[in-house]
């Protein structure tokens, strides 16, 4: 079951999220439960207080206590994993969106026709990201690794190394052998030598991808226009 939070200080708004967020469920054939707030107090204390858990908020920017901005960057550390997709009136807002990692922006003005796609494509990465594995066999044991655990993958020599979050892992496959078998758009390569899990891509800066471990990864300058692109389709990181 996917655990959603809906906050604006808009009743009526509220209302109509709740409504989109339903009939995406519906259509996804996806289970929810659905937490509505206009106030960003009690989001925030059910959140850092109480431990409410939640795969996905959609959150007003502009709110009278704390901005959306303040909020997501309060949440993240207790959620480091949540999907939060903003909603705002105004598109100029000036956004670091992968310091915050934000999933997507809606207008309000648009939110009938944008809210829709947004919600269904955090579900499916929601999903993807929960159930997906990449298994490694030895001589002497058989281990899956879910995927949204992987942070890179390296070339070392005939062997491939996959560093994960909870430690270290040599295969004896070449890397072009371990991508096809990962067979899965978030996984990229940055550099001849290195496939990495764009899911951890905090941020792309001075030719460097960095992990959400503050891991600093190189991207060849050949492949560097490529991976901005592939971020940016991959997270829908536009309007």
């Amino acid at each position: 079951m996917l655990h959603i939070a809906i906050c604006d200080d808009e009743e009526t708004i509220v209302q109509t999220n709740r409504e989109i967020t339903e009939d995406c469920l519906r259509q996804c054939g996806s289970i929810g439960q659905i937490e509505l707030y206009t106030n960003s107090a009690n989001l925030l204390c059910d959140i850092t207080e109480d431990g409410f858990f939640f795969d996905l908020i959609l959150l007003d920017i502009e709110m009278p206590e704390s901005t959306g901005m303040e909020i997501a960057a309060r949440i993240k550390p207790f959620l480091p994993e949540v999907k939060i997709i903003f909603i705002t009136s105004h598109i100029e807002y000036a956004i670091d969106a992968f310091e915050l990692s934000i999933f997507r922006y809606v207008p309000k003005n648009d939110i009938t026709t944008r809210l829709f796609p947004a919600i269904r494509d955090a579900v499916r990465l929601i999903e993807l990201e929960g159930g997906k594995t990449y298994t490694i066999q030895t001589n002497s044991r058989l281990e899956k690794i879910p995927c949204k655990d992987i942070y890179y993958i390296e070339r070392d020599g005939k062997n491939a190394c996959i560093t994960a979050a909870h430690g270290l892992f040599k295969v004896r496959r070449s890397l072009g052998q371990v991508f096809e078998e990962l067979d899965a758009e978030e996984f990229i390569y940055i550099d001849r030598g290195c496939i990495v899990n764009l899911i951890h891509i905090m941020q792309i800066k001075g030719g460097m991808a960095v992990l959400k471990n503050g891991t600093p990864l190189p991207i060849s300058r050949s492949h560097l226009q490529e991976v901005k692109e592939k971020i940016n389709h991959y997270w829908g990181m536009h309007i």
